[in-house]
Order: C-alpha cells, then sequence, then structure tokens
C-alpha cells in the first residue's frame, strides 16, 4: 500500500509533464512557421527579384510588347485619327510598321529595368518589407513605381530614342504623321513619339509586375523555394 501511495504522486507528474511537453511543442512549432524578421525581409526581396526579373526578361523578348494585348503599344490617342486616315487612302503597310516599331524600341528598352529594381530592393527598409508584405494586393507594384519610374524615364528614353531610330520607327511614324498632315483640313500632329513609348514601355513594365506579384500571393506552385513558402504561408495567415 505505501508504494502504492508513493507511486500516485509519479504518476500525477507524470502526466502534468506530458502537458507541458505539449505546450512546449506546440509554441516550438508556432514558432518555426512564424518566420523572423530577417526571413521575411529577405524572403520578400527574394519574390520581388524573381518577379522583377521575370518581367524584365518576357518583356525584353521578340513579341514581348508586340505580342502580348495586355502592353502592346498602339498609336498614341491623339495619333489614332492619323492611323485610321492612313488605312483609308491605303496606307496601312505604313500603320502597321509603325506599330511594330514601336513595339521593338519598348522591348529593347525593358531589358535596362533589371538594376534599377535590384537597386530598389535593397534600398527597402524593414517598414517597406512589412508595408508590402501584409499591404493589398499591389503593394509591391506601387513601391517600385514611386522608387524607380524617374530612373526607368532616364534610363529608357535614350535607349527608346536609339531604337526607334534603328527599327525605323522615328522614319516610320514620321512619314505616317507628314502623310496625315498632308490632308486637307486636318489638324497638325507632332511626329515626335519618343516620350510617348517611353511612357508606355514603363506602364507595360508595370502591368507585368503587379501580374507577378498577384500570382505568386495567390498561387502555391510560384513559390519555389523553402524560404518563398515560409514567408507567404505567413502572409496568408495574415493578409487582410
Amino acid at each position: 500500500m505505501k508504494k502504492f501511495l508513493l507511486f500516485i504522486p509519479f504518476v500525477i507528474a507524470l502526466f502534468c509533464g506530458c502537458d507541458t511537453l505539449s505546450q512546449v511543442a506546440k509554441t516550438t512549432v508556432s514558432q518555426s512557421i512564424n518566420p523572423s524578421s530577417l526571413e521575411i525581409g529577405n524572403g520578400l526581396k527574394q519574390a520581388l527579384e524573381l518577379g522583377t526579373n521575370k518581367s524584365s526578361d518576357q518583356l525584353s523578348s521578340l513579341n514581348g510588347f508586340f505580342g502580348n494585348a495586355a502592353v502592346k503599344i498602339l498609336f498614341p490617342p491623339e495619333a489614332q485619327k492619323v492611323e485610321r486616315t492612313l488605312r483609308s487612302i491605303g496606307l496601312g503597310k505604313l500603320a502597321d510598321n509603325v506599330i511594330l516599331s514601336l513595339n521593338r524600341a519598348a522591348e529593347d528598352a525593358a531589358g535596362k529595368a533589371k538594376p534599377i529594381f535590384v537597386n530598389a530592393i535593397k534600398q527597402m527598409t524593414l517598414q517597406d518589407v512589412t508595408n508590402i508584405l501584409l499591404g493589398n494586393q499591389d503593394a509591391a507594384t506601387q513601391y517600385f513605381k514611386r522608387t524607380t519610374t524617374l530612373q526607368l524615364s532616364a534610363s529608357f528614353k535614350p535607349v527608346v530614342q536609339t531604337s526607334l531610330n534603328k527599327v525605323g520607327a522615328t522614319k516610320y511614324y514620321g512619314d505616317a504623321a507628314a502623310a496625315y498632315n498632308r490632308v486637307p483640313f486636318v489638324s497638325k500632329v507632332n511626329p515626335d513619339i519618343s516620350d510617348y513609348v517611353t511612357q508606355r514601355a514603363i506602364d507595360g513594365l508595370f502591368v507585368e509586375i503587379a501580374q507577378e506579384e498577384l500570382n505568386i500571393r495567390s498561387n502555391l506552385a510560384a513559390r519555389t523555394t523553402p524560404l518563398l513558402q515560409k514567408v507567404f504561408s505567413f502572409y496568408d495567415k495574415n493578409k487582410k
């Protein structure tokens, strides 16, 4: 009997210990699931670099702009009457050449975006990272718009201008504008197209980046590394 009574506290302690160990295990698992601030920063930056590189590569490839309806560059809005008039008087081939050459110029420029985005990613603070990860679906895209647009414009414009000359866009668009301006009673259009193509190239880049951002936020298969999986699982649990 005495041995049995002595055994009871041991049994109680054992079961209490199991509960305690269970709680410790749960806490340990929870802590291992939630990424640290450093992991969040590294994971998000990894995701953004992958996304921006992919966007730049896609758009700088042959037909990256021309073959993509979402970003394809057409005549400027104020010059669409030029296109209609040219086609109506049998100059449809000239209009087609203008559109193709504008997109080729944007494709040439898009490859210059990578180092600009890499630099913007390196400059991110912990607050930037947190705001992006737990922000709106396009929080990263909006961050890049704020921090890279001026640099992109400065970098893209000379490339666009050179490419417009190289692929004949300056000549084609100048010829198109000249042909249109010869039509009686029309309002004259500016034959300089480089600013328009530069802005449309930048806009197209952000369209692609927004798609990549949405993809990694919503598509588990896009989280291709253990770090991305851990960080965006945390995002899934905490998203608004």
